[in-house]
């Protein structure tokens, strides 16, 4: 009988195993060794979403659907590099789910995993900002591109409690069939592709991702409250204009709920089902 070629794609119950195994490496991988590789995603999130707003300045000829589109391919980067190269990132460790339920990990493992990944994400994003303020590159092409990260930091804060979790389930439900797809992939080639639609959908669509706010906002507040006069002067808009910016606000109505939803977007919408639908009937291994 001939074998199948070895490059051939994994099929799906074969992915749910490989994402069940990532998540047990995940979850016992050494805390500085995990918590360095989050600050790192956390910075080429932060570099995606720059990206993200360099292009689309400017670029309101488009149509908000080409835009949305073009933005979206650009952040698209951003997962490609920690996929490729190797990172923690949050959303992403949503999947350690797999593990948990198929009895490999704690749900404590688990949990600590997700908070020591959280805020390494978050030191390498708001990190970012602040090298990228101290670089006054919202002074770029005439203030016009501070002023885009501004407007794109109050729209998001335009959101209620109940609509940010639903933006985020949508957001992560994408983010991680994107790594989902990975998991079947044999080359780099592969795994690249893979990630390039899926996060080009989730922001043509106006999705929300935590790690990705966790630059963005932050980088508007900067520029809020510490841009020189000028900047403001130079653009015909005032800082009171924004005011709706706030670090409160960032941080109870639109990091909590985005995350809640990007949670249960990945891990319930995409790990469980898949874990439900492929493993639920081996052997649990329990604690």
């Amino acid at each position: 009988m001939n074998q199948a070629p070895q490059n051939n794609p994994l099929l799906p119950r074969n992915m749910t195993a490989k994402a069940r195994d990532a998540g047990v490496g995940k979850v016992n991988k050494h805390p500085a060794e995990a918590f360095l590789l989050a600050i790192t995603a956390g910075g080429l999130i932060a570099i995606a979403f720059i990206f993200y707003t360099a292009v689309t300045t400017g670029a309101d000829f488009l149509g908000y659907g080409p835009k949305k589109l073009l933005g979206g391919l650009c952040f698209s980067v951003g997962l490609i590099l920690i996929v490729v190269n190797g990172g923690e990132l949050f959303t992403g460790s949503t999947l350690a789910v797999v593990a948990r339920a198929s009895g490999r990990v704690s749900t404590l493992q688990m949990l600590k995993n997700w908070a020591l990944v959280y805020v390494g994400n978050f030191v390498g994003a708001i990190t970012m900002a602040a090298m990228m303020f101290g670089a006054a590159q919202h002074t770029f092409a005439g203030g016009r591109l501070g002023l885009n990260y501004l407007q794109i930091a109050q729209g998001k804060m335009h959101h209620d409690f109940g609509a940010a979790i639903l933006l985020g389930i949508g957001c992560n439900i994408l983010v991680c069939s994107a790594i989902w797809m990975t998991f079947s992939a044999k080359t780099l080639t592969d795994k690249a592709v893979a990630c390039v639609l899926p996060v080009a959908m989730f922001v043509a669509a106006g999705f929300e991702h935590c790690v990705a706010n966790m630059f963005q906002i932050p980088m508007a507040l900067f520029i809020k409250d510490f841009a020189d006069p000028t900047f403001f002067a130079g653009l015909g808009v005032q800082a009171a204009d924004f005011a709706d910016l706030s670090w409160s606000g960032f941080f109870l109505d639109n990091l909590l709920p985005v995350t809640l939803g990007n949670i249960i977007g990945g891990a319930g919408f995409v790990g469980v089902v898949y874990w439900w639908t492929y493993l639920r009937h081996e052997p649990v291994v329990h604690d």
